[in-house]
């Protein structure tokens, strides 16, 4: 492979399932599910490949699945990159700091709306207990007015 092209699509999907394989959301269902979901609300919303790509990492380097030094150095666009690192979210950062943060790296408020969107999903939530349910309803909620959605 050409060190100076960014790697395929299936090449991302492969490194975000590995990295993500042993990990599973608050309702025990398979992490990866949600990375899928994402990839495809993006994909969905006529997002670019370097959306979709940036969708199949969005968490990685926040959940410790991949390093901050690994995607700086991963054979990715820097856009792809810069849009990971709009979506992780950092220690002690208050809401309206992340969002808008995400708000001025072009192509980042697309894939937080597809990933708000899994989020928020009636039915994935519903499996939650209610406290939870509740919480991350209003948390969704307050993000997605924050960025406009």
């Amino acid at each position: 492979m050409n060190p100076s092209q960014p790697l395929p699509l299936h090449a991302v999907e492969a490194i975000a399932r590995e990295a993500h394989a042993t990990q599973t959301d608050k309702a025990g269902r398979p992490y990866t599910e949600h990375l899928k979901a994402v990839a495809d609300g993006v994909r969905e919303r006529g997002g670019d490949e370097e959306q979709i790509a940036a969708a199949w990492l969005h968490d990685a380097v926040e959940d410790d699945a991949l390093s901050e030094e690994w995607l700086r150095t991963a054979p990715l666009t820097d856009r792809t990159k810069a849009i990971v690192l709009a979506l992780t979210k950092r220690a002690g950062e208050g809401q309206e700091a992340y969002a808008r943060r995400i708000a001025r790296t072009p192509g980042a408020r697309l894939v937080k709306e597809a990933d708000l969107a899994h989020n928020a999903d009636p039915a994935r939530l519903a499996v939650l207990d209610t406290t939870t349910r509740a919480r991350l309803t209003a948390k969704y909620a307050a993000m997605r007015a924050l960025l406009g959605l």
